[in-house]
Order: structure tokens, then sequence, then C-alpha cells
């Protein structure tokens, strides 16, 4: 039986794990954590994600997952609408609606497709050889060498895979900002979601099934800089006078809940998402700023499209060529494309050209609503090449739309 090494547990590791499983491979993940433990607090799947999680015959239970979800849209810091959307709305252009729940949920139900001991956590790896054409790759960890016909680099951000590949690749460059993440009880006043815009400062606020919050934000700063008074008091002083519910969930979190990370993007395209026998995922391929919340999505894509591509009884050498020729325009659209958005609202700005903006976007909305989700097109659109209604509904997706 063939084998495949994925050198990384997180979201896009394990579904290409799931994946090749399914296909006939002999599946071994590396993780260099001592346990699953996903870095995030809450992740978005939009309905590619969702059509690409059909192919290992996990659609059905994410969507399953949904919250009830009020209208929502993008609001200004006093608490007025600039635009307003729904899961109808989106449900009717894209094919499903968007489905909110922690990474811890999505890792488990991933890992549950798998057999007992393909994961194997503690186990920090790196890439020997590439392997080529009748030569195994070579991973090297604390278990000693091991071969395999496929190896996966889904090692995140900073991949020493990719480091391995390319090493004169420049590698991710500082978007600008910075962001916060929590998960708390969810407020008593029932919310809509909501993104709310200020100047180079945004806060967005979601339900979830289980009856918490999702709430994140995000702030251009220099990279490296430190919050003076700790995050919760910093996140208090930039956003504590914005509308409800903000205040409130601001009221209710505890310093040891909130996460923060500068956020890193592949400015540079890599030449390739493959070498010899490896074949790179996720942000290891193309990190994205998560301004478009696709950077998940984008690795449950990359893992289905290159399962669909190699074969377990052939050389994948071809197959990850052709996987690259794939995912590499589309990826790196998405990562310029979610860059440009970060920089609109966390690029401070005076209040002029702040009106300015709001003024834009809320006559867009008026001319229609649909004209802010064709921003989304050809993003969440997307299906799997193993789907077999993908034909006729990408032909209905391509008709223009009002």
């Amino acid at each position: 039986m063939a084998r495949a090494i994925v050198i990384g547990g997180g979201v896009g590791g394990l579904t290409a794990a799931a994946v090749l499983h399914q296909q006939g491979w002999a599946v071994t993940v590396l993780e260099r954590s001592p346990a699953l433990e996903p870095v995030g607090a809450g992740i978005s799947l939009a309905p590619n994600a969702q059509r690409a999680l059909d192919v290992v015959g996990l659609g059905d239970e994410i969507r399953a997952l949904a919250a009830w979800q009020r209208d929502g849209g993008l609001r200004t810091p006093s608490g007025r609408w600039l635009s307003r959307t729904s899961s109808e709305a989106i449900a009717e252009r894209f094919g499903g609606s968007l489905v909110l729940l922690h990474r811890a949920t999505l890792v488990d139900v991933l890992r549950s497709r798998l057999p007992d001991g393909t994961v194997r956590t503690g186990l920090a790896a790196r890439l020997a050889d590439p392997g080529g054409p009748g030569r195994p790759a070579t991973v090297t960890c604390d278990a000693g060498d091991l071969e395999a016909e496929l190896v996966v680099g889904a090692d995140g951000i900073n991949s020493v895979v990719r480091k391995a590949l390319f090493p004169g690749h420049p590698g991710p460059t500082y978007a600008g900002f910075t962001t916060w993440r929590v998960v708390v009880p969810a407020p008593e006043r029932h919310f809509g979601s909501h993104e709310t815009w200020g100047r180079g400062e945004l806060w967005g606020s979601h339900l979830m099934k289980d009856g918490t919050a999702y709430a994140y934000a995000a702030a251009g700063v220099p990279a490296g800089w430190k919050a003076p008074g700790g995050e919760r008091a910093e996140l208090i002083r930039r956003f504590g006078h914005w509308h409800e519910p903000i205040p409130e969930i601001l009221d209710s979190v505890t310093p040891e809940q909130i996460l923060r990370h500068d956020v890193y993007y592949t400015r540079h395209a890599l030449p390739a998402y493959h070498k010899g026998r490896v074949a790179l995922l996720g942000d290891a391929a193309h990190a994205m700023t998560p301004s478009l919340g696709q950077g998940g999505n984008q690795a449950i894509e990359d893992a289905v499209v290159l399962a669909h591509h190699v074969d377990p009884d052939r050389d994948p050498g071809p197959a990850l060529a052709a996987y690259s020729a794939e995912r590499l325009p589309r990826t790196m659209g998405i990562v310029a494309k979610a860059y440009r958005m970060g920089r609109i609202n966390t690029t401070p700005c005076g209040r002029t050209a702040t009106l300015l903006r709001n003024a834009l976007i809320a006559g867009v909305n008026k001319a229609g609503p649909n004209l802010v989700l064709r921003t989304l097109d050809g993003i969440m659109d997307w299906h799997p090449p193993q789907d077999p209604r993908a034909g006729a509904e990408r032909t209905e997706a391509s008709r223009p739309r009002s």
C-alpha cells in the first residue's frame, strides 16, 4: 500500500489525511505539539469548504452545526448599519450559508475519519529528501527516518517543509495589523452577526450553536507592537465605547481567554506548491489575512484537490504538477484580495476618509445588497472536482445574477 506522510495536524493536514485514507493511502500524520490543540478560537466554513468536505462525507455533519442566523452585515462604531445581508441571500447566491464553529470541533470531526494511531503527536518532523521518480521521500523525526511515496507539508505559516523545498523564498510578510480573538458565553441580548469598521480598527461578533459568541478584532499597528496595559485593557480602550453587544462581550472576557497574533501573509508567490514527491497546502503554501475568512477554507480545498490528482498506484510527480497548476493561481488571487480588504479596514485614516469610505459602502448597499456579495463570486461558489454536481452547478453559478 502506498504511504503518505502528512506533516502538521491542523485543519488542512487532517482533511488531507482523511481524504487520502479514503482513497487507499496508508497515512501517517506527524504533529509536533503534544496534543491536537487547534490554534484559534473559531472558524467560519463557507459553502466552498463545505462542498469540499462532502468529498470526505462530512459536509452534512458540518452543516448541522450551523447556528440560527439573524440578518447581519457591516456597521459603524455607533451601531449604524452600512450594509445588510442574510444567510438566505448567501445561500441563494453560493448554494449554502456560512457555518461558524469551534476549530476544536472541526479537528475532532476530521480526526474521527482516521484509524486509531494515524495521528502521532509530539513529533517534530523535517524533510530530509523530497524524493523523485523511483525514489521515495524521506522525513526525519524523533521516531527515526520515515519513507513515503507522498509527503504533504501542512505545517503552517512558518513551515519547515516549505523552507526545505524553497530555501530562497523570503517567506511571509507582515500585513500591517494585529488580531484578537475570544469565545465567551453569548450575551443575554440576542444580536445579528456583524462586522464593525472604525478608523483603522474593526470588530466582529457572531453566535455559535452551542450558546457561545465568537468575537474578533483587528487594528493597524507596527509589527511586534505590545499592548502597554495588557490585551484586555487594550481591547476595552479601543472598542469598549462601541455599540452593543461589544461592551457586554468585553465585560465577560478574562485575559486568559484572549488570543492575539500579528498577521502575516504570502506576498511573494512560491514557484510551485510541490517539489519531488512533496506537496504544500494551506498556510505553508499561501498564508492569507483573515479579511475574507478563507484561510482554513482554502486549506480544505487544497487537500481535496491534491487527493483528486494523486493516485496511490502511480508516481505522484505529474499529479503534483497538476495540483500546483490548479491551486497556485486561485489561492494567490485570494491572498491578494484578502490583503487589499484587510488594508481597507485596518489602515488608520482620518475622519474625512472614513466618512467617504462609509458613504461608498452605504451607497453600494442601497444599489442592491447582492452587489456586496459579488465580491465573493469566484470564491464561495467553487466546487470540488469529485463533486458529480459540479458541472451543472458551475454552469448555473456562471450565469449573471442580479
